[in-house]
């Protein structure tokens, strides 16, 4: 089976009508101040930017504006802890082919321990996860567990930093099963700070910043400098970051 030449998601808009305040949070977002239409790469897209960018509110109001769960999970997944989502998605129209897709998830990595519990409930049906339960696992190995078990191709998987709880080598691991799906007709959006995902080839890579939404490429984010800057040249960062002059 080869990858997607048409995504299942085209691009979402962003329709500034009756309730869009560019006052007030999260519509006052400078990666917001200009966005009218996001397209999406047939196989996989990024979201990057600083913490506080607005890249978790965005792919956030992305998932929910598909149907998913606020907080995670698949769009037969109906729970809440407590209601935090930003409104934004209220205003995100997605435009989509005439093909859907057969399968679907919405991972968040801050709310995973909430999605695992839910998960494990018996009278929850079709949470395929494997042999083992989610919190019987290190964080990794859930995460891991739901890659390998949940997520079955021919889908539209929305991922909010899935890094948080996988090392480098689990993260070179992850590249691995990512490309496994794209090859499966699946389609990925995905935020994230880690370059070594960023690095999956010919992905479109969007950097939230003060200026907005661009595209930019992988060797361009600030994450694969920094990276790049302290591994060449670690004495050099260190003495900088732990001189004793204010």
């Amino acid at each position: 089976m080869a990858a997607l030449d048409k995504p299942y998601w085209l691009e979402a808009r962003f329709e500034r009508r009756e309730g869009w305040d560019d006052g007030v949070y999260p519509f006052n977002l400078p990666v917001l101040r200009s966005l009218d239409t996001l397209a999406f790469h047939p196989r996989v897209t990024f979201l990057v930017g600083e913490n506080g960018s607005g890249k978790s509110t965005l792919i956030e109001a992305l998932g929910v504006a598909w149907g998913f769960n606020a907080e995670g999970g698949s769009r037969d997944h109906h729970y809440s802890t407590r209601g935090s989502h930003s409104e934004l998605h209220r205003f995100v129209r997605p435009i989509r082919p005439a093909r859907k897709a057969a399968d679907g998830y919405f991972l968040r990595a801050e709310s995973f321990f909430t999605t695992a519990s839910y998960l494990e409930d018996p009278e929850v049906r079709g949470a395929r996860y494997g042999d083992r339960k989610l919190h019987e696992q290190s964080h990794g190995e859930s995460f891991f567990a739901l890659f390998d078990n949940r997520f079955v191709g021919d889908g539209l998987y929305i991922l909010d930093e899935p890094e948080a709880a996988l090392s480098p080598s689990r993260q070179l691991s992850f590249l691995a099963r990512l490309h496994e799906l794209v090859m499966k007709q699946s389609q990925f959006i995905i935020a994230t700070h880690s370059p070594i995902l960023l690095g999956y080839p010919d992905a479109w890579i969007y950097q939230a910043s003060p200026h907005g939404l661009e595209r930019i490429a992988w060797e361009d984010t600030e994450h694969y400098q920094v990276t790049r800057g302290f591994l060449n040249r670690p004495h050099t960062y260190l003495d900088v970051l732990m001189s004793d002059e204010e």
